[in-house]
């Protein structure tokens, strides 16, 4: 049995349908695969330069409390020195005194106020640092495009028909029978042949 051309030629390019199919396919759950491992990466990255970040801060927060502890131990003890050497030394505490005490008392709170700030410029600083991380995982996260076997399927199934027309009117215009128009021909013979003759 002789197979016609354009058969041949539709059926190569069903195989090669099929296979361009199949490799489509096996690409698209590849890409998603490495999408998602991407995400995840990214997700990870992210954590881990969260748990720093936290790390740091507890850190930092935890030394400008020591210091703080630290200076007013430092000042309590200073200012029971001097009330006690001014003691021992028979000096009333009076203006000139309690101004030198205050003074005590002003470089505490100035040394504790300039903890407070430094913290608060670590905070807002560690804040930042979080939505530079979170601003990371995103630059870094791709979207995520499941596959779509459906669709690549219909591509394919058109391909095969964009073929078989294409050749079917490369006929047409070479002015040979299309395949319809053989189909149409070989019927009307048929039914001329079934048609019983009237002679009058």
């Amino acid at each position: 049995m002789c197979v016609e051309p354009t058969t041949a030629l539709l059926i190569a390019s069903t195989a090669s349908s099929a296979i361009q199919y199949q490799q489509g396919k096996e690409q698209q759950k590849a890409r998603f695969e490495a999408q998602k491992r991407q995400n995840e990466i990214a997700r990870r990255n992210a954590l881990q330069r969260y748990a720093s970040e936290q790390l740091k801060i507890r850190q930092v927060a935890k030394q400008s409390s020591q210091k703080g502890f630290e200076a007013s131990l430092k000042a309590r003890k200073a200012r029971a020195e001097f009330v006690t050497t001014a003691g021992s030394a028979g000096i009333a505490l009076s203006g000139s005194t309690n101004a030198l005490l205050n003074d005590f008392y002003r470089t505490e709170g100035n040394y504790k106020a300039s903890l407070a700030r430094n913290l608060d410029i670590n905070v807002s600083q560690f804040e930042r640092n979080l939505e530079a991380i979170q601003f990371g995982q995103e630059a870094q996260s791709t979207y995520v495009q499941p596959p779509n076997p459906a669709m690549l399927f219909a591509s394919s199934a058109l391909n095969v028909a964009n073929t078989y027309y294409g050749l079917e009117f490369q006929k047409e215009q070479a002015g040979l029978l299309s395949n319809t128009q053989k189909k149409n021909s070989q019927n009307s013979i048929n039914n001329f042949q079934t048609t019983p003759s009237v002679i009058a």
